[in-house]
């Protein structure tokens, strides 16, 4: 069942390693099939280096196993949550990346300092809000993808493809598994960014909007210009 998702998961996994993004069993990729609305997601704790395809589980948007013989990732209800937040998203990715996983710790957006960001996120990096006692008693990981969607309700999801959660960590998602991984990359590297250009100047303003809005609309929507044909980067 869906061998070819667990495949791009399984590789997407991988990926979240090579890019540095992952240590030990810090995160985790999923793939969705919008035809059967199930989706494919990493096991719990399973070593990376022990990891193949046929380790993907499959489950529904109930987080009901539909096929495996592992436990899904613990967090299978925040991809759950976010699928159906966001209709048209096929992937999505958390990480503790180290840059991206401060300004969580610290609360903050991460605010658009240059056009690097502006490439790729239309506006801010927002950061949640904390979770509420009863909402980390009961059903955690759940109420932390209600958290994401909840955050994201005067922000486009397909235009800020990411968000971090108050004192955990980064959510990013995309068309498939594949770009979820390459958002959380940018993401990463913007995070890095803006750090270290709030250490040179804390009162450094945000770009301009003319100017984030240049750059972002230059790479994405019906006018894009930026790139050759068929190009998602």
């Amino acid at each position: 069942m869906l061998e070819k998702l667990k495949e791009q998961v399984y590789i997407a996994n991988l990926n979240l390693v090579k890019s540095g993004l992952v240590k030990f069993t810090f995160g985790n990729a999923s793939g969705y099939d919008a035809e059967s609305k199930l989706f494919v997601i990493k096991p719990s704790g399973v070593s990376y280096d022990a990891l193949t395809a046929k380790d993907m589980v499959v489950v529904d948007l109930d987080c009901n196993i539909v096929e495996g013989d592992k436990n899904p990732s613990s967090d299978t209800p925040t991809h759950a949550e976010l699928y159906k937040a966001f209709p048209g998203i096929g992937g999505v990715v958390h990480t503790h990346s180290h840059w991206a996983t401060a300004w969580a710790q610290a609360v903050l957006n991460i605010p658009v300092l240059g056009t690097t960001h502006a490439d790729y996120f239309n506006g801010e990096i927002p950061c949640t809000r904390d979770l509420e006692d009863d909402e980390i008693a009961i059903g955690y990981e759940k109420n932390t993808g209600l958290v994401i969607a909840e955050t994201f309700e005067e922000l486009s999801p397909y235009e800020i493809p990411a968000c971090l959660v108050a004192g955990h960590g980064p959510f990013c998602w995309g068309k498939d598994c594949h770009e979820a991984v390459f958002n959380a990359e940018v993401l990463e590297e913007i995070a890095a960014l803006a750090y270290h250009s709030d250490g040179l100047d804390p009162e450094l303003p945000q770009l301009g909007a003319a100017l984030r809005q240049r750059h972002y609309y230059r790479k994405h929507g019906k006018n894009s210009y930026y790139g050759q044909a068929d190009s998602v980067r």
